[in-house]
């Protein structure tokens, strides 16, 4: 019983030594509550909302002058003027069937009279009478882009058969529609690099402005001996959370906006606002290449603000460096 009894009194006090020894959970090198970080975080998010809002505008933009583009150059028009002496309904048949026989169409409609009073209503009103007014009427012939069919051949040939036929293959409407969207394309393009800009030198900034009121932290970290590095990586590593959560919220709020722009238009369809908008702006609708773009900005944004941080705490270690070997400098750095 004694035997037994010796070894229970000695494991009790290395019971309590160990339970002693433990290590209680640390909290962050960098605290949270004395790194300014909130004020940061908002800058971030609005400059990204900003970014991500002038990218996916310029998106639309291209989108839309691509289609009008596009829409123009599948179609040529042939405009057949009334005449006495004209029957108007078979000389339309008649240049439809005409232009389908070239290598290069694809279909023809004609654009009966219901059709074109409504195209003329909004300058003549409703009601119109087209007996009335000398109002030509319009062959839509669509064509092979990438095969288009001769123009001039076709003109003659209309001419010829048809004298009061005029063939309109919108060549003089299709480069002033390219150039205006490259013009526009390249505008948009110069405001979204002096956005993303702005928010470069903008998030730069407010970067070495937090760490700057936060010296004393670098100092304190350094003088017990943290290497800069691992000084650097735990600034860095709080710098990238505070700028993920600004950047990601600024973006999620642009993609928020566009998708509730997309919803609102698709609602509100055959409306006089929504169609204005519509043939101005095309669809509220960036596509999933936009929604990539916003992803990238938020990206761009936190290993911006991280290598900001990062930069600017091994420049402070290197200047407190300087001051230890040349208390001199003290008043320079200062400065």
């Amino acid at each position: 019983m004694n035997e037994n009894s010796v070894p229970r009194r000695e494991s009790e006090p290395q019971q309590q030594r160990r339970a002693e020894m433990r290590v209680r959970p640390t909290g962050p090198i960098v605290p949270s509550a004395n790194v300014s970080g909130h004020a940061l975080m908002c800058v971030i998010a609005i400059m990204s909302f900003l970014a991500c809002l002038t990218l996916g505008g310029v998106s639309m933009v291209r989108a839309t002058a691509q289609s009008w583009q596009s829409q123009i150059s599948r179609e040529i028009t042939i405009q057949i003027k009334p005449d006495d002496n004209l029957e108007m309904e078979k000389a339309l048949a008649d240049a439809r069937d005409l232009a389908l026989t070239f290598s290069g169409t694809t279909g023809g409609k004609i654009i009966d009279r219901a059709a074109t009073a409504r195209l003329l209503e909004p300058w003549l009103g409703e009601g119109l009478d087209l007996d009335e007014l000398p109002v030509p009427r319009l062959v839509v012939i669509t064509i092979d882009e990438n095969n288009p069919p001769d123009f001039a051949a076709m003109r003659a040939a209309l001419t010829e058969t048809i004298p009061q036929a005029f063939l309109d293959d919108h060549r003089t409407w299709v480069d002033r529609l390219v150039a205006m969207a490259n013009t526009t394309a390249m505008i948009g393009s110069g405001v979204l690099a002096l956005v993303f800009s702005a928010m470069v030198l903008t998030v730069v900034f407010a970067t070495r402005g937090a760490l700057s009121g936060n010296r004393h932290i670098v100092e304190v970290l350094h003088f017990v001996g943290a290497e800069a590095g691992f000084v650097a990586s735990e600034f860095q590593k709080h710098f990238l959370r505070i700028s993920l959560k600004g950047a990601g919220t600024g973006g999620l709020l642009a993609a928020l906006s566009f998708a509730a722009a997309s919803f609102w238009q698709s609602q509100t369809l055959a409306t006089p606002e929504t169609d204005q908008a519509t043939a101005l702006f095309g669809r509220f609708a960036i596509g999933y290449t936009g929604y990539l773009g916003i992803f990238a900005i938020i990206i761009v944004i936190a290993l911006l603000t991280t290598l900001t941080a990062r930069l600017t705490v091994m420049r402070t270690i290197y200047e407190i460096d300087l001051i230890r070997s040349d208390p001199g400098r003290t008043d320079t750095f200062q400065n």
